[in-house]
């Protein structure tokens, strides 16, 4: 049974630095992709960022100058860099692996940015 078990959020206040990760189990295989979604209160769920195998990655245009994913395939883990925290980078962050046609999501970690 495959798991994404997401750590490191928290509170912070704006412009301090966060990092997130994400470790997946129950698999001996590497990922297609894994990344990040976010979903602050009220809104819709939006892509954060992408790491696929092989190197390639992707961020959302709101978040590309200031954060940075990164993937460890031998850990199967994903991590998400987030530098210079605004208030509306609060949201709860979610996970995801995607397994040939199969999407996997972690719990959720939630990120709040506040003075």
């Amino acid at each position: 049974q495959v798991q994404l078990v997401e750590s490191g959020g928290g509170l912070v206040q704006p412009g301090e630095s966060l990092r997130i990760s994400c470790t997946a189990s129950g698999i001996t295989t590497s990922f297609g992709a894994m990344g990040w979604y976010r979903q602050a209160p009220g809104k819709q769920r939006e892509l954060v960022g992408t790491a696929i195998t092989g190197g390639a990655r992707a961020l959302a245009d709101s978040v590309r100058d200031r954060f940075d994913i990164s993937r460890d395939n031998a850990r199967n883990t994903v991590y998400l860099q987030m530098n210079s925290l605004k208030p509306e980078d609060t949201a709860v962050y979610y996970c995801y692996a995607t397994l040939q046609l199969l999407t996997f999501w972690g719990q959720g970690t939630q990120v709040t940015v506040s003075s």
